[in-house]
């Protein structure tokens, strides 16, 4: 090697950094997740869990005897409604059950569209579409509280709103979250407690689903016994709306 070639070898200094240019691919790790921005799912399933309770102190205490989020008590309302007992009607129960089934029907075909995409966007179009439905049930309890036609509006735009939702749950698959009924639930804490002989693992989610659905019943009925059915879905209509605006796709 030539004094030259030395010389300029000494005075060429380090390699610089190549820095990545806009055609380069980012590094994933580094890349926020859009599906992680929002509420996680298990925090609104347990809102969703009070809003259930608020739904069904409106349908039983204040529609005769019907539940439109629970639709396990449903069956069996209708068949003490078929039997005659009083303080139930088979009209009703029918209309609260064809309507959920019908809500149930819509979220299947909403999974299959929006299933495969982002669960973020899919869950947050579902409960839009619950805080749409309840508030309208909302708007018609306060325009005609004493009006016949009244009673089956509610029964079924709630129901429908229900079916909607449990059928959106379903898909979504959060274990031990279904939002409505607790039989299950209840089942799996005992069964899997510590005195059981299980881990307990779920304990905490489930517990908490109890006390949601709990603390919405109580809630409901007080407000539906103090100030009629319009207060309470205008409340779960305005949590519901909340949550479709903060629910994220993570569980």
């Amino acid at each position: 090697m030539s004094a030259e070639e030395e010389e300029t070898k000494e005075t060429d200094g380090p390699e610089p950094t190549r820095t990545p240019g806009p055609n380069l691919d980012p590094d994933p790790a580094s890349t926020p997740d859009p599906e992680a921005r929002g509420l996680r799912l298990v925090i609104v399933l347990l809102a969703l869990t009070v809003v259930s309770g608020l739904i069904d102190a409106v349908s039983y205490l204040g529609l005769e005897h019907v539940f439109t989020a629970n639709m396990t008590g449903n069956v069996v309302v209708l068949g003490f409604a078929a039997a005659g007992a009083p303080g139930f009607s088979v009209s009703h129960t029918l209309t609260s059950l064809v309507a959920f089934l019908a809500g149930a029907v819509a979220g299947g075909r909403v999974a299959v569209r929006l299933g495969k995409g982002s669960r973020r966007t899919w869950a947050r179009l579902t409960l839009a579409a619950e805080a749409v439905l309840v508030g309208a049930a909302s708007v018609v309890a306060f325009a005609a509280p004493d009006a016949t036609a009244t009673v089956y509006t509610l029964i079924a735009v709630t129901a429908f709103a229900m079916g909607l939702r449990n059928a959106t749950v379903r898909k979504l698959g959060v274990p031990d979250l279904t939002t409505t009924v607790l039989t299950m639930t209840l089942t799996g804490l005992a069964s899997d407690s510590r005195a059981a002989g299980g881990t307990a693992h779920h304990s905490p989610r489930r517990t908490a689903s109890v006390i949601a659905m709990l603390a919405g019943a109580l809630l409901g009925a007080w407000l539906v016994l103090n100030h009629g059915l319009a207060i309470p879905l205008l409340i779960a209509a305005g949590v519901v709306g909340v949550l479709a605006v903060m629910a994220s796709g993570r569980e």
